[in-house]
């Protein structure tokens, strides 16, 4: 098997792969051998990755294409490479969390259940990705792994905090890649890196162990175009019985491109009515918003009404940070982050009353997005109201405020919601539109975002020099 010389591996999508394969014309040894020679490259200076291992991936991709050679895949990602976030147990591989607090002796002999359904699909598992210490940061850096940097700009953070797994889809280090979002980080460092991201509907990709954050955690892909997270989604979205969340079914295959918005209602809120956003970020919003009505949608500026949705959400917040250090013994506590150790005395500080207090707002938010969702299909947002900023810095410095409102509400209400690259700020750093549905109505988010990638088109990098 041989590549043909129409195209770099390094730009091949996960179905432009998979056709290859299937016409012989490539091999997913040649597409393991090609990660790996630009992971080498930029992973020094980048920290994409925290663990890889080269010897296990290249020999699933001689399995992988032995099979292609007497065209009998084992599943739909047969040979395609795949990342895993640090906090998503996988089979051979250590997971640390990010944290000092943990060991790397394993025994890691057990794959969560979305490592179990990539392997069985036949994916190639390249290694995995870093995160801050237990996803508790909006940026990704920690005393464990060190900085974690934007490809756009080493200076500045990916976002977090599946920073490690932003920066790999940004690159095409890997084609598809597994994020974890809490309350914003899947969206946060698909926004900050230009790619897609995509936060499912809780319940359609199950978790186990449960997060630290129970119900407000999500499992989703982050990859370069809205075809491949689709194709992620069918392999990860199947009921796993260590998952008692697990929803129903999940409800569709493959996303066609369409080549209209027609007959969708569409809300745009440009700041919730009262979040300080960028003037920039502000400008290339309302350029999406126009072009989604150039697409014949109904686009309707409104304000959804969830003005105290980051108080709440920052009551679970606390409670899951001080979750864990009850799970933790006193030698353990010593080697967490000072950040880590305050957000849990936050959490230690509250009363059960606050807590129930926020369980009741939870619903109320849910409900009233419920009720939002009658009259319109989507609601789109900035994903952030702020450019990456400096690395080894937690938030933007100067900034007044919550610095990331817009994800963290559909964490509350768990509804799919997704970024889109959809242009470049004056500095040349991508900005993220926000996509979001009604509770299990992925299909409509993945298939609009689908019509305006065709039409913002793909964010690349600069190239990176090897170091």
């Amino acid at each position: 098997m041989s590549t043909k010389p129409t195209t770099h591996i390094a730009d091949l999508t996960a179905f432009d792969c998979l056709a290859l394969f299937k016409s012989r014309d490539l091999s997913p040894v040649e597409v393991i051998d090609d990660c790996m020679q630009r992971i080498d490259e930029v992973n020094c200076e980048l920290n994409a990755f925290c663990f890889v291992n080269f010897e296990q991936a290249k020999a699933q991709a001689r399995l992988s294409e032995a099979r292609w050679m007497r065209g009998e895949p084992i599943g739909l990602l047969d040979g395609v490479p795949v990342t895993l976030k640090d906090v998503t147990l996988t089979r051979g591989m250590p997971t640390r969390w990010g944290s000092m607090s943990t060991s790397s002796d394993g025994p890691w002999n057990v794959d969560a259940p979305a490592a179990a359904r990539l392997r069985e699909a036949g994916a190639v598992i390249l290694g995995k990705t870093t995160t801050p210490e237990y996803g508790f940061q909006g940026a990704t850096h920690s005393s464990l792994y060190g900085i974690t940097r934007n490809p756009w700009n080493p200076s500045l953070t990916p976002g977090g905090s599946s920073g490690g797994a932003a920066v790999a889809a940004a690159l095409n280090l890997g084609l598809l890649h597994l994020g974890s979002d809490g309350g914003g980080s899947i969206r946060t460092p698909a926004s900050f890196t230009g790619i897609f991201g995509f936060k499912p509907t809780f319940g359609y990709v199950p978790q186990w162990p449960a997060s630290i954050l129970t119900t407000l955690s999500h499992l989703g892909p982050m990859t370069r175009t809205v075809a491949d997270a689709a194709l992620m989604m069918r392999v990860l979205a199947q009921k796993d019985v260590r998952d008692g969340y697990a929803g129903p079914e999940y409800p569709f295959g493959d996303v066609p491109l369409a080549s209209t918005l027609k007959g969708l209602r569409v809300a745009y809120s440009r700041d919730f009515g009262y979040v300080n956003v960028s003037k920039d970020i502000l400008n290339v919003t309302d350029a999406a918003a126009q072009k989604i009505e150039s697409f014949g949608a109904e686009v309707i500026e409104i304000n959804p009404g969830l003005d105290d949705a980051g108080k709440t959400w920052n009551t679970f917040w606390y409670a899951g940070a001080a979750r864990l250090l009850g799970r933790l013994n006193k030698e353990q506590r010593s080697l967490l982050e000072p950040k880590t150790l305050e957000l849990a005395e936050q959490g230690l500080s509250l009363t059960l009353s606050e807590y129930l207090d926020a369980q009741e707002a939870r619903v109320g938010f849910t409900a009233k997005m419920a009720a939002f969702h009658e009259k319109f299909d989507l609601l789109i947002t900035p994903t952030m109201p702020v450019a990456p900023f400096p690395v080894g810095l937690t938030r933007p410095d100067p900034y007044d405020g919550d610095w990331s409102p817009f994800t963290s509400p559909f964490n509350l209400t768990q509804q799919p919601a997704a970024s889109l690259p959809s242009g470049l700020d004056s500095n040349g750093l991508p900005v993220g539109l926000q996509l979001v549905g009604a509770r299990y109505k992925d299909m409509t988010v993945l298939s609009a975002a689908r019509v305006l990638e065709s039409a913002f088109g793909h964010l690349t990098p600069p190239k990176r020099s090897a170091r």
